[in-house]
């Protein structure tokens, strides 16, 4: 099992930026795909980006790509989310999420939330206006 634990959140103007992090213990980190999913309130629990172990392969939903950029630091057990152009639609609790270590899945398996076996507590992101 891996132990997650997300920060960065806050409350940040529509246009503004945010770096979330998301600190992995535990079982080994490194071989695990990491995922982004975002829940607004009332909402279910949306994919936002993936990457794989090796950080050779991102996969993005349609609504953030070209905005957010997904990154890890395997030597620090840490992924990010670089979060640039927020818009008021991005206001949701944002959970990190480890797969199992595996390396045979296509990058876009990992949009799928059932196929994370982590998950960590989330963090707030609040865009205003």
């Amino acid at each position: 099992q891996v132990q997650l634990v997300e920060s960065g959140g806050g409350l940040v103007q529509v246009g503004g930026s945010l770096r979330l992090s998301c600190a992995a213990s535990g079982r080994t980190f490194t071989r695990s795909t990491m995922g982004w999913f975002r829940q607004a309130p009332g909402k279910e629990r949306d994919f936002v980006a993936a990457i794989n172990w090796r950080r050779d392969s991102t996969y993005y939903a349609d609504s953030v790509r070209g905005r957010f950029a997904i990154s890890r630091d395997n030597a620090k057990s840490t992924v990010y989310l670089q979060m640039n152009s927020l818009k008021l639609e991005d206001t949701a609790v944002y959970y990190c999420a480890a797969s199992r270590p595996q390396d045979y899945y296509p990058i876009t398996w990992y949009a799928t939330g059932g196929h994370y076996d982590d998950w960590g507590q989330g963090t707030q992101v609040t865009v205003s206006s």
